[in-house]
Order: C-alpha cells, then sequence, then structure tokens
C-alpha cells in the first residue's frame, strides 16, 4: 500500500514509518522539516492548505495523521493552527486527492474528565475533554466522522493511550497521573500492532477506536479495537501505586472532583 504518515519526525509517526516501511508498504513522510533518512519526508505545514503538499497525497492509498502540538497541556494559541486548522485542512485534501482511508490520532485527552469517575470508557461514551489539547482532538473526531458521512472517506479514530518517550517505554509509579497514567499504558508492539491493523483492515465508515495495551484493572473497552480493527493486543500491565503515588492521586482527586464539586454546592450551579 501506499502510505502518508504525517509527523513523521516525531516519536510516533518516526517509530511507525520505520515499520510500515519494513513490512514493504511504500511510505512517505510529511513534517515541518525535510529529512532524507530510511523513509522520505517532505516539509509540509498543514496548518495552511498549500498545494505543494496537497499534490503528495494524489495516489495514496491511506493517510496516517499524526502531525500535531503533541504536549495535552497545549494553550488555544498553538492547538487551533496545529490541531484544528491543520487537521480540517488535512481531511479535505484527502477528499480533492481520492485518499480513501485516513487514520486519524485521536487522544485519551478526549475523555479525560471522567479520570475520577468509574465510567467505562468506550466508542459511544459522551466526550469529556478538560483542556483545549483535548478539544482540539474531539474536533478532529467530529471532522472524521464528517467526511465519512459525507464523502465516503474510511476514517479511523484512534484514541491513543500513553507511549511514552522516556523509560523506554516502560509502565511504572513513574508516570504521571497516577492510576489514570499508568492504565492507559500503550505498549510500543500494540502501538505499531493497531495502527497496522487500521491502515490495513477491511473496513468502511468511521470509527472510533481505544488504542491501549490490555492493562489489568483499566476502564477503556477493547471490544472496537478486537471487533473492528481485529486485534488482540499482546502486552497489559498493572498500575504499581506506592504510598507516593496514592497520595499525589488524592491530591489530584482532591484538586479535580472535590473541591470544585463542593463549591459548586456552596455557590449553586448558576454562579
Amino acid at each position: 500500500m501506499k502510505i502518508i504518515v504525517t509527523g513523521s519526525n516525531g516519536h510516533l509517526g518516526g517509530k511507525l514509518a520505520r515499520h510500515l516501511s519494513a513490512e514493504g508498504h511504500e511510505v512517505t513522510g510529511l513534517d515541518l522539516t525535510a529529512a532524507d533518512e530510511s523513509v522520505a519526508t517532505h516539509a509540509a505545514d498543514l496548518s495552511r492548505f498549500d498545494a505543494a503538499w496537497v499534490d503528495l497525497l494524489r495516489g495514496q492509498d491511506v493517510i496516517v495523521h499524526l502531525a500535531a502540538s503533541r504536549d495535552p497541556y497545549s494553550p488555544f494559541e498553538a492547538v487551533i493552527p496545529n490541531n484544528m486548522d491543520a487537521t480540517l485542512n488535512l481531511f479535505e485534501a484527502a477528499r480533492q486527492a481520492g485518499v480513501k482511508r485516513v487514520v486519524f490520532a485521536s487522544s485519551n485527552w478526549v475523555v479525560d474528565g471522567y479520570r475520577f469517575r468509574q465510567v467505562g470508557l468506550g466508542a459511544g461514551t459522551t466526550p469529556f475533554p478538560v483542556s483545549p489539547y483535548g478539544m482540539s482532538k474531539l474536533m478532529g473526531e467530529r471532522i472524521g466522522a464528517h467526511y465519512a458521512a459525507v464523502h465516503g472517506l474510511t476514517v479511523i479514530a484512534a484514541r491513543i493511550g500513553w507511549t511514552q518517550w522516556t523509560h523506554d517505554n516502560v509502565p511504572g509509579p513513574h508516570m504521571a497521573m497516577g492510576r489514570w497514567g499508568q492504565l492507559m499504558w500503550l505498549s510500543d508492539r500494540d502501538y505499531l500492532g493497531e495502527m497496522t491493523a487500521a491502515v490495513t483492515a477491511p473496513l468502511t465508515g468511521f470509527h472510533i477506536v481505544n488504542f491501549v495495551s490490555n492493562n489489568p484493572g483499566m476502564r477503556w473497552s477493547l471490544q472496537e479495537l478486537r471487533k473492528t480493527l481485529g486485534y488482540e493486543p499482546l502486552d497489559g500491565a498493572a498500575a504499581q501505586l506506592p504510598l507516593s503515588v496514592r497520595l499525589k492521586e488524592f491530591g489530584a482527586w482532591l484538586r479535580i472532583e472535590a473541591v470544585p464539586g463542593l463549591m459548586s454546592r456552596i455557590t449553586g450551579l448558576g454562579w
């Protein structure tokens, strides 16, 4: 297959581009700067609709869209051009170029508001983003749903868990966000396997899929991953919660849930 990977100079993009190339696919990268490595990468500012990079999409089978402001604490000044505008431009360019499938790198930050609430997290769970970054990823999903419904593209919105840039991606108590952070861990092997399935699985329409490993005790559903993409995670790790992690998690619960909830009851929701 002929595949475009955006953000191919980045951690996840580079890893995936090399993997797909090794699997025998013809892979081309797009990123802010060009690179002449094992996978050729062309310079492209996706926040600006430009024929210079749009033409590169013609004749491609699949686009994997990973390019974005990756910091989950990015402000609107960053995510509007780099996550929202760029995603809209990419889907429109895919439509014009005749690309049939887009795999969109969404995020578990779309449902981060459920961190301290006992809610199962699947494709049908109402989104609950609590940051500009999470909101930008939700917008990307809705753009994908529109292009699938109106223009017939096949779109997989991959709610990617935590594939670490450090610690050789070995999970443990060093990870931020306590139990929540550890239970959304995604191994390198599962990340590459799940992405490969999203690129190659025989399906049409719009799909939201959690991309996580099979971590004991997690709330993320693997139903769509198994039924839609036909992939069974190979790895998994239980959360490690020493006292230091539990204390930090309790502090986060007070700040995020308990105190705001108490103030809401005191002042009234309309205040």
